[in-house]
């Protein structure tokens, strides 16, 4: 089914939108017919939505998945279960107004929102509404608990490193000192009688940290409150809540090798929880060949090193959010001690020098690890063979249009063999099994052993990606695990957009000497390449 939503403003100058995707317009189109209320509009909204067919419903509750981009500056995705479509459709419409609606209240990056007009206000008690007032509340609570090391105005300490980061030379220890100190002054008072809040100073702030946490929990919430609804998952970028009776199995990301089908450093399994990570490994800066996390300790004005990923499992989204930012700052004995305080919550850390430490809860989250087992090959054959010390890495980005919301199309990505024979599936995301055909080489090459096989669409928690940017690799096995032969290798990337178009990428590859190709895009896909390097110490 295509989903509609609403825009607040048309632009008058529609132009710009002519080079994107027709897919992307014909959305773009409809977002305006909806906002116009035409009756031609209307006739062809009918029309459109009378043409979508649901699947069988036996009775038995089921679970619509949707994939989107561009949702609070990530990738987002969506897992309703639900006893009829129509009840998971409309309780997917109202948890995507209900980011959008928060997002207008506490997004630092627009400048139309509550919070961002709040900060440009004049230097007094101004009301504000419950959203912005409760999350401005819980900064100071945190700030308090993490004693300083949680803090929105350490969006002091990060400028500072984006600005030394254009000019590649570190800050100096006077401008560190002094982004500190302002950093230790308080910055905003809250009268809970009035429900304002007075700006007392310019410091930047920003409400990163936990946001998107409240804006999950909050929508979770919408979408629950619909009739027919028994249970949910929304990730948006990295972060995870699972509600009602839906039990989630979530990988979670390696920092070290997080490509999007890289080994996971863990596996857990969460009902009515949170789980959240953030890390150094997908944001940050470059400074003289050294990469510093966009993570900053307040009280120190520096980068956190000494943890590269923390992720946290708890009751309340708020926590899960708040604690994994802060655990990247503090060092083991601290954390320990602060997640101790809060009810329900366990955590896991990877530190720069590999440790992995885990709280005492932990374990009874996690899914035992299952390794394949290994096979040999004969001495006289592993000349003719991959070398598994190296790895083909696929990077791709989909197509988006920068400040609007997008479904991700069906993607497939595998490779062949000089005789176009499928050797490896190494991707396939899809949410609706029967349009799968939409993709029609990977059909013709795969479909046969996807129908004898079951689907699964997996979570995983990782640090907060840019949207449609995605990493995969080949390691160099066929679909049974074994290592192919050294010879030429096509690999395939097919993309097709749901009343979109069809897109296919296909690059040969001759396995020898590292190498670096570009594909050129297409409509679907904004850009691709290929990378046949040596492995990573992450792998």
């Amino acid at each position: 089914m295509l989903k509609i939503y609403g825009m607040k403003n048309a632009p008058a100058d529609t132009t710009h939108i002519k080079k994107y995707p027709y897919s992307m317009r014909l959305q773009y189109w409809l977002n305006a017919i909806v906002m116009t209320g035409s009756l031609s509009g209307a006739l062809l909204l009918v029309m459109l939505l009378g043409s979508a067919s649901l699947p069988p419903e036996d009775g038995s509750d089921k679970l619509w998945v949707s994939d989107y981009e561009n949702v609070l500056g990530t990738s987002m995705e969506i897992k309703i279960s639900a006893d009829v479509q129509q009840h998971a459709a409309k309780a997917e419409d109202a948890a995507l107004a209900e980011v959008d609606r928060l997002n207008k209240i506490l997004s630092g990056y627009d400048p139309s929102s509550e919070f961002s007009r709040w900060m440009k206000a004049d230097k007094k008690p101004v009301p504000v509404s419950p959203e912005l007032y409760e999350v401005l509340a819980l900064f100071d609570q945190w700030r308090i608990k993490s004693n300083g090391a949680l803090d929105a105005s350490a969006e002091t300490i990060s400028k500072l490193w984006r600005d030394a980061a254009k000019q590649n030379r570190l800050p100096s220890s006077a401008k560190i000192a002094d982004a500190v100190n302002k950093v230790r002054q308080q910055h905003y008072i809250l009268n809970v009688q009035n429900h304002t809040a007075w700006r007392i100073n310019d410091a930047p702030l920003i409400l990163n940290s936990f946001a998107k946490s409240y804006i999950m929990n909050k929508a979770a919430n919408a979408a629950m409150a619909v009739a027919g609804v028994t249970g949910l998952v929304v990730n948006i970028g990295g972060d995870i809540l699972v509600r009602g009776a839906h039990i989630e199995q979530i990988r979670v990301s390696n920092p070290r090798a997080d490509a999007e089908n890289d080994p996971p450093v863990a596996q857990v399994q969460i009902n009515n929880k949170t789980i959240a990570t953030s890390g150094n490994y997908r944001r940050g800066e470059q400074i003289g060949g050294k990469w510093y996390s966009h993570i900053v300790d307040p009280r120190t004005g520096l980068p956190a090193s000494g943890v590269i990923s923390a992720t946290v499992i708890a009751d309340k989204a708020t926590d899960a959010g708040a604690l994994a930012t802060t655990l990247n700052v503090l060092n083991p004995e601290e954390a320990k001690q602060l997640v101790a305080t809060i009810s329900g919550a366990e955590y896991m850390l990877i530190t720069s020098d590999g440790k992995q430490i885990e709280s005492e809860g932990w374990k009874k989250a996690e899914i035992p690890e299952t390794r394949p087992a290994i096979k040999t090959v004969p001495l006289a054959d592993q000349n003719k063979l991959w070398d598994p010390n190296y790895e083909l890495v696929i990077n791709l980005e989909l197509a988006t249009i920068e400040g609007m919301r997008v479904h991700r199309p069906f993607v497939a990505v595998w490779v062949t063999d000089e005789n176009k024979r499928p050797v490896r599936q190494i991707a396939l995301w899809y949410n609706k099994p029967r349009w799968l055909n939409e993709m029609r080489s990977w059909y013709a090459a795969y479909y046969g052993n996807f129908s004898a096989g079951s689907s699964n669409i997996s979570s995983t928690s990782s640090a907060t990606r840019s949207p449609g940017k995605y990493t995969l690799k080949w390691d160099g096995k066929d679909d049974q695990g074994n290592l192919v032969k050294q010879g030429t290798y096509t690999v395939h990337i097919e993309a097709a957009r749901e009343h979109g178009t069809h897109q296919l990428m296909s690059r040969e590859i001759t396995v020898k000497n590292p190498q670096h190709f570009d594909i050129p895009a297409n409509t679907e896909l904004a850009s691709a390449s290929l990378d046949y390097r040596k492995k990573t110490d992450g792998n």
